[in-house]
């Protein structure tokens, strides 16, 4: 609500305005009157407006929370000061009996009007579920039961009580297309934001169904056949999924739509997702142009669909453009791939996907870093993306949050097996408890100790270069400053190391589930299992398995501890503080590789020559050692 300026011997003052409503002008000492607009597009409506009806009077226009509009604020609240202590001077006792009256008056209009604004509140939440409540207060004008509730005892317009029978009426009808909108922004340092909150839509939900299937499809797959061969399939196709997976979530959290055509893109982009799960477990075989085929189609689909946003929405058309082209460029080497033989197509595949999962990167660094770099660079830089999205971090948060939850459930689907003894307190139920524990204390780190108690969550954190906790990082950032917001970024370390965290907890739950059904140990007999899962049982656990679950444990706790560092918790009420547990996390790293063998043995089974390339391309083993399989690793 704006000011109403009076002049009173030749000092300008204006009327208070009203608590809880955002101040749209006020005046300087020179007189001059301060428009303030909420953001860059209602500044030039605004501006135009003015024009039209002040063409004599001169007047400023600032952007709020913008440099311009807190010199504005800070000039108008000096000279208010200085008056102030002008008149306490002047009147004495007068002026501090008038200002206790006055805070008097504050404090319970202030509470006044909670209580009425509360109800106003209590009406919004119970109409969004289809049942409504009266609650009102009433004062000394009115009388209990009465629907006043307003501070002077007349009715507030704002305040007035819903007409619920038309509210019954006031169905909403989705519509076939509407003009997207960015939620989300960053302009000059700034980030704007609608002041709705971002919900997850029912449709993201049932994406995440699909990554079900996906995830157990895949993963099962892997512990059926652990080898190199296997890892490296599965490697390449869960990134392609989880790929397409975060595509579709950023373009969600950046756009607002709701409408007929964004449910048809989504399940087009799921038939797409569907075609490239029905061709991963041959993908580096007879399946793989298929693959190819059906990730382009959803890629290549949400790159349109940004070409098409760069027209509609020309606000932010160069982030817009550069999204389309880093989706295109990779893509021309996926072609290419498809005409390459094993194990040159290998090269291509990781060039590709380094391409995808990067490049969206490169060009957040080359924005924040290209003043330092070139003042011609950096003032082009300003110019094209002087608008551009931004993510939700909520949305983000939850997001990632229901993958991982999707990724903790195959944990516990993995362990499920039936009993056909009389009596089942056997090894396999003790195995599949211990699996049990072991996903719910992962459950437990992740939730409710690494991403709770939160003083700054990673997405909000850039870490100034003097307080880098590696020395050397610090030397760097200190000689060449222009990359120091690039090896602070902490947002994007959070997002990446979520890759290797989901994909290697993956691969151990794959591996528990042949560990549970094992007949490795005593009181473990065939008989004792239904005939389904007795086909599924082996006599002993192969190296591969080992390697898959202790391997995957291992990189999964160290992702979670990298993942952990990147934020900043609270500290002063904690058994153990941070540094120590990410010690205990690194030492139990270490005995997951103990494992199989020990760390060490890790760099040997990477280093993978030219001749086992081609055993991968003409048997599908890999050969460490000197210990060949017909399809396997077998590491001594």
């Amino acid at each position: 609500m704006s000011t109403t300026p009076t002049t009173t011997k030749g000092i300008t003052t204006s009327s208070t305005h009203h608590r809880g409503h955002r101040l749209r002008n006020f005046i300087l000492p020179d007189g001059r009157k301060v428009h303030i607009a909420l953001s860059p597009d209602e500044a030039d409506k605004l501006r135009r407006r003015l024009n039209a009806i002040q063409e004599d009077e001169p007047f400023d226009l600032v952007i709020s929370g913008s440099p311009e509009h807190l010199e504005a604020l800070r000039r108008a609240h000096s000279h208010h000061e200085e008056r102030r202590q002008a008149l306490k001077t002047k009147h004495g006792d007068t002026y501090d009996e008038f200002e206790n009256v006055r805070s008097e008056l504050d404090v319970l209009g202030s509470e006044l009007h909670m209580l009425t604004d509360h109800a106003v509140a209590l009406d919004a939440n119970f109409s969004k579920y289809g049942y409504s409540a009266h609650l009102r207060t009433y004062n000394e004008g009115s009388t209990p039961g009465s629907s006043a509730s307003s501070t002077t005892g007349r009715h507030d317009m704002d305040h007035e009580k819903k007409d619920w029978e038309a509210e019954r009426r006031n169905g909403r009808i989705m519509k076939i297309y509407k003009k997207p909108t960015v939620r989300q922004y960053f302009h000059k340092g700034l980030i704007w934001r609608a002041s709705e909150t971002t919900e997850v839509a029912s449709f993201e939900l049932f994406v995440d169904l699909l990554y079900v299937g996906i995830i157990a499809i895949n993963g099962d797959h892997t512990s059926e056949d652990a080898t190199g061969h296997e890892l490296l399939r599965f490697t390449i196709t869960f990134i392609m999924s989880w790929k397409i997976w975060n595509d579709l979530t950023l373009m969600i959290s950046w756009f607002e739509t709701d409408d007929i055509l964004q449910r048809i893109s989504v399940l087009f982009v799921m038939a797409c997702l569907l075609g490239l799960t029905t061709n991963m477990l041959d993908a580096l075989g007879e399946t793989y142009s298929q693959l190819v085929a059906f990730y382009l189609a959803a890629r290549l689909f949400m790159g349109s669909y940004y070409l098409f946003l760069a027209g509609a929405i020309p606000m932010v058309r160069g982030m817009m453009v550069v999204q389309a082209l880093i989706m295109l460029i990779p893509s021309i080497l996926w072609i290419g791939s498809i005409y390459i033989s094993l194990p040159n197509r290998l090269a291509i595949i990781f060039i590709a996907l380094v391409l995808d999962f990067c490049a969206s990167m490169f060009v957040i660094f080359l924005i924040r870093a290209s003043k330092h770099i070139s003042s011609k660079l950096g003032a082009w830089i300003d110019r094209v993306f002087e608008f551009y999205p931004a993510t939700n971090i909520e949305h983000k948060v939850e997001r990632t949050n229901a993958f991982v939850t999707l990724v903790f459930g195959y944990s516990v689907v993995a362990i499920i097996y039936q009993n056909a003894a009389s009596f089942g307190l056997n090894a396999f139920f003790g195995k599949a408890v211990l699996g049990l524990v072991q996903a719910f204390c992962f459950n437990w780190v992740y939730f409710e100790l690494d991403g709770a108690d939160l003083y700054s969550h990673a997405i909000r954190r850039t870490i100034p270069s003097g307080i880098i906790p590696f020395p050397h990082f610090s030397f760097f950032t200190s000689v060449y400053p222009q990359v120091s917001s690039v090896l602070t970024e902490i947002a994007l370390l959070w997002t990446t190391m979520h890759v290797p965290f989901v994909m290697a907890f993956v691969l151990a739950a794959g591996s528990l589930s042949k560990l549970v059904l094992a007949i490795d140990c005593p009181d473990t007999s065939l008989s004792d299992l239904t005939s389904s899962y007795a086909l599924k049982s082996t006599p002993q656990i192969s190296m591969g398995l080992r390697w898959f679950y202790c391997g995957g444990l291992g990189v999964s706790l160290f992702s979670m501890g990298i993942i952990s560092i990147c934020h900043i918790h609270k500290e002063n009420s904690v058994r153990l503080t941070k540094k120590y547990r990410m010690i205990n996390r690194l030492g139990v790293f270490d005995r997951c590789g103990d494992g199989v063998g020990g760390l060490g043995a890790v760099v040997g089974a990477v280093g993978l020559g030219k001749r086992e390339m081609e055993n991968v391309r003409r048997t599908g083993g890999v050969n460490v050692d000197g210990l060949e399989g017909e399809k396997g690793v077998y590491i001594t």
